[in-house]
C-alpha cells in the first residue's frame, strides 16, 4: 500500500482500522466538561479534519482550523457502512449510485454554510440545487433530504465538538506549567485533540501501559503540525483522554474511572 493510499483510509491512530470515525458517545456537563452546551448529548466524529485527519496528509489530530473539511473519503466509508441503518433507508436505493451524491452534498452543504444552523432557508437552497448535483442518483429531493440532514448533522457535531475542546484547552492552557519551547496552537493542541479522539474511539478501555503504548505508536502520524515527542505530548494526551471520561456518563464520581 502506498503512502496517499493509507492517506485517504485515516487510519485509526490505536487500532489501525480505516475509515474509524465514532459517533454518538454521549457527553455530561458534569465535573471535567469538554464541550459544554456547545455540544450538549451528542458526541460526534472527531479526527476527522482534512488537513488535520488522522492519517491524512501532513498530519495527525492537529488540524488548523475548526473551518477546516471533513475527510470526505473516511465520511463516505462511514456512511456505506450505516446507511441501512437509517431510518430513511429504502431497500430499492443503493449507497453508490443513490445515497452517496446526498450525504456528499450534506458535507459539502455544512462546509459551504459554515455558521448557519439547518433551517427552512438553508433546505429551500438545497432543495433547489439537487438535481444539479445528484448525478445518478434516483432520489427525489424528499426522499434525499434526510440523508442529506443526517450528513449535515454529523459534520456539524465534528466542527463544534472541535471548536470547544480547543477553546476548552486553550482557556486552561495559560493556567498550567508549560514547556516554555512549545506553544498552544502548533503543539499542545494536537495532544489535546489526540487524547479526545482517542479516548471517544475506545469508550470501554482504560488508560494503563497497554494503552499508553498504543498511543506513543500513533503519535509520529496523528502529530500533525506538533514539534513535540511523546514524552513531551503524553501528559497533554492523558489529561485530554481523562476529561473526556470525566465528561462521560456513567462517571458519577467524576474520577475517570
Amino acid at each position: 500500500m502506498n503512502t496517499n493510499d493509507k492517506q485517504d483510509m485515516n487510519r485509526d491512530p490505536i487500532t489501525g482500522a480505516p475509515g474509524s470515525h465514532p459517533l454518538g458517545t454521549g457527553v455530561g456537563a458534569t465535573g471535567g466538561v469538554l464541550v459544554g452546551a456547545a455540544i450538549g448529548s451528542a458526541f460526534g466524529p472527531i479526527g476527522t479534519l482534512v488537513g488535520g485527519a488522522i492519517g491524512a496528509a501532513g498530519g495527525g489530530a492537529a488540524g488548523h482550523a475548526v473551518a477546516e473539511r471533513v475527510d470526505p473519503t473516511a465520511e463516505s466509508e462511514y456512511w456505506r457502512s450505516n446507511y441501512q441503518t437509517r431510518p430513511y433507508y429504502q431497500s430499492n436505493f443503493d449507497y453508490d449510485t443513490d445515497y452517496a451524491p446526498a450525504y456528499a452534498y450534506g458535507s459539502d452543504a455544512r462546509t459551504r454554510y459554515a455558521g448557519r444552523q439547518w433551517d427552512s432557508s438553508v433546505e429551500n437552497d438545497l432543495k433547489s440545487g439537487w438535481e444539479k448535483v445528484k448525478s445518478k442518483s434516483r432520489l427525489t429531493w424528499d426522499e434525499a433530504k434526510n440523508a442529506v440532514h443526517d450528513a449535515w448533522d454529523r459534520d456539524d457535531r465534528t466542527y463544534r465538538t472541535y471548536e470547544s475542546t480547543d477553546n476548552y484547552y486553550r482557556t486552561q492552557f495559560a493556567d498550567k506549567d508549560r514547556d516554555p519551547r512549545f506553544d498552544y496552537d502548533t503543539d499542545y493542541r494536537p495532544a489535546y485533540r489526540y487524547g479526545t479522539y482517542a479516548r471517544s474511539n475506545q469508550p470501554d478501555r482504560q488508560w494503563d501501559d497497554s494503552t499508553e503504548r498504543d498511543l506513543e505508536r500513533g503519535w509520529d502520524s496523528a502529530k500533525g503540525t506538533s514539534r513535540m515527542a511523546w514524552q513531551d505530548a503524553k501528559a497533554s494526551v492523558k489529561d485530554a483522554w481523562h476529561g473526556l471520561e470525566r465528561a462521560m456518563p456513567g462517571d458519577a464520581d467524576n474520577d475517570g474511572r
